[in-house]
């Protein structure tokens, strides 16, 4: 029986040094979504309802158009980051890196349809 110290049982085990900019990265970008929620629900609250031609011509302006760029592309990178933590807290090896290839591609590929959609809609 071997008696290891409450150090030996903790080495290896501490900090991944990533833990604090990953956590910075999600208070920005939650921070950043709390305004442009706000701009993107009265723009889009506006012209909801309204006839195709109205909304196209709406969005054709530049300030809903950024707005709803801006907002569409912190989401997603806010949804890729806290996916990833949830993935990553529960489950491991071979698993852990597809379900984070598959959702990283999915946040991206979304953001990028999303961004397209609107780019379309105002040019």
């Amino acid at each position: 029986m071997a008696f290891m110290t409450d150090r030996k049982r903790a080495a290896g085990l501490g900090s991944a040094k990533t833990g604090t900019e990953h956590h910075w990265h999600m208070m920005v970008t939650s921070v950043a979504l709390v305004p442009l929620v706000v701009l993107f629900i009265f723009t889009f609250g506006a012209i909801l309802g309204s006839p195709y031609e109205e909304v196209i011509a709406y969005y054709q302006r530049p300030v809903p158009a950024t707005i709803a760029i801006l907002t569409m592309l912190v989401g997603f990178n806010h949804f890729a980051n806290g996916v990833r933590a949830t993935i990553e807290d529960y489950t491991g090896g071979m698993t852990r890196k597809a379900l984070i290839i598959g959702m990283t591609c999915l946040s991206y590929t979304a953001a990028a349809f999303a961004i397209f959609a609107i780019v379309r809609i105002a040019l």
